[in-house]
């Protein structure tokens, strides 16, 4: 059965694009067929960590949102591109979708003046996985809460909240947390992002479960090699040994159910 896994925060600049990237690589290359849509709509920009520029994206979820397109065409295949550190092909059995958001000034725009039919997006998600065959379909949300994200995680089974160790974040995060227990999310785990290393991380972990009486999935330290990256690339696959990428390997058996090694 099919798993729609949404990865949301509170507020922009918490690094949720790479964290679902990231992940749902990992997850392909456990052999599952993986899905992801940016329904960041109005700031897309999961697209480049997949090497996509504006002129490669010939259909996007856009397209599908204004009757031009089934949402199946808007899907690219993006998991036999990507490659090891070694150069070799990064997944094998599984596959992995992506279904970007448009980069043009007009499309945003008109997003942003007219919205968009929130219900046609369910039925999106929903046609997606059945024609591409999915396990997985990972949704990489707008920040905040508005009608789209309330959406994601109300048919979520499994919600992924990207913090960083900031105030403003923690805050945040508790309505996030709230919202989603009232909306009965079967599963809700927080992945701590751009901690600094100096930091005691099993403290910070006790006082983060204890805080929002939810698991804490993952602690993401800093790091000055992906910084230098600059979301050129997926780091798990560029830096395979690194402690970034061994966390991210743990959210990636979290969200597949599997205990962490």
């Amino acid at each position: 059965m099919s798993k729609i896994v949404s990865v949301h925060s509170f507020r922009g600049g918490t690094g949720k694009s790479n964290v679902t990237a990231n992940v749902a690589v990992a997850v392909a290359r456990h052999g599952h067929r993986v899905g992801i849509v940016d329904t960041d709509i109005q700031s897309p920009g999961i697209h480049v960590l997949f090497g996509f520029d504006e002129g490669e994206v010939e259909r996007s979820l856009n397209d599908y949102l204004w009757g031009r397109s089934p949402i199946e065409d808007t899907a690219y295949d993006v998991g036999s591109k990507l490659k090891t550190e070694s150069g070799e092909a990064a997944v094998k059995d599984g596959a992995i979708y992506l279904v970007p958001s448009s980069l043009k000034a007009g499309e945003i725009a008109k997003v942003l003046r007219e919205g968009y039919d929130v219900g046609l997006l369910n039925d999106g998600f929903h046609d997606l996985i059945d024609r591409l065959n999915l396990d997985y379909l990972f949704i990489d949300t707008h920040p905040g809460l508005n009608e789209e994200t309330l959406l994601s995680i109300t048919i979520s089974d499994l919600l992924l909240i990207v913090v960083r160790p900031d105030r403003q974040d923690f805050q945040g995060t508790a309505v996030t947390v709230e919202v989603a227990r009232k909306l009965d999310v079967p599963e809700l785990f927080l992945v701590l992002n751009k901690v600094l290393t100096s930091y005691d991380f099993q403290a910070m972990r006790q006082d983060v479960e204890k805080l929002y009486q939810a698991t804490v999935a993952g602690i993401l330290p800093t790091t000055d090699s992906l910084m230098l990256l600059g979301s050129a690339d997926i780091y798990s696959l560029r830096y395979p040994n690194e402690a970034w990428t061994r966390e991210i390997l743990s959210i990636a058996d979290t969200v597949m159910g599997q205990a962490s090694s």
